[in-house]
């Protein structure tokens, strides 16, 4: 999974206390559909996908102004979906589907962010063999 899975600093990792603005000018600036949350360890506490932020926008009748000064943890899915750096890849792309993500956190026994999957990385990496 390691040739295929994004590099930690290649994804978008932010600490809890991160603005939210930020989230979302990294996941537009990065071109992906979500943000890593890692606590000082890097270990993944929570993620922000482009669906928290489209469901947040319809459940919170904030003002933009006011969204963008917030801490991302309050928007966050703490105990997002992960795979280990060891999962085969059709299982994880097969486990994608069933939960119905394009990109999935790789983390290590301890809980510590080691790569990001996305779809459509994994998908040319299978076209190719």
């Amino acid at each position: 999974m390691g040739e295929i899975a994004l590099p930690p600093e290649d994804a978008v990792m932010l600490e809890p206390r991160e603005l939210f603005r930020v989230a979302v000018e990294m996941m537009s600036k990065r071109r992906l559909g979500i943000a890593c949350i890692v606590d000082a360890d890097e270990k993944l506490v929570g993620v922000l996908t482009d669906g928290d932020i489209r469901r947040m926008l319809l459940r919170d009748h904030k003002p933009m102004a006011a969204l963008y000064t917030e801490d991302v943890s309050g928007y966050m899915t703490a105990n997002p979906k992960t795979v280990s750096p060891n999962t085969d890849l059709v299982e994880a792309l097969s486990f994608m589907e069933q939960v119905d993500v394009y990109d999935l956190p790789v983390v290590d026994d301890s809980g510590r962010l080691v790569g990001l999957l996305h779809m459509h990385t994994a998908v040319k990496h299978l076209l190719k063999s």
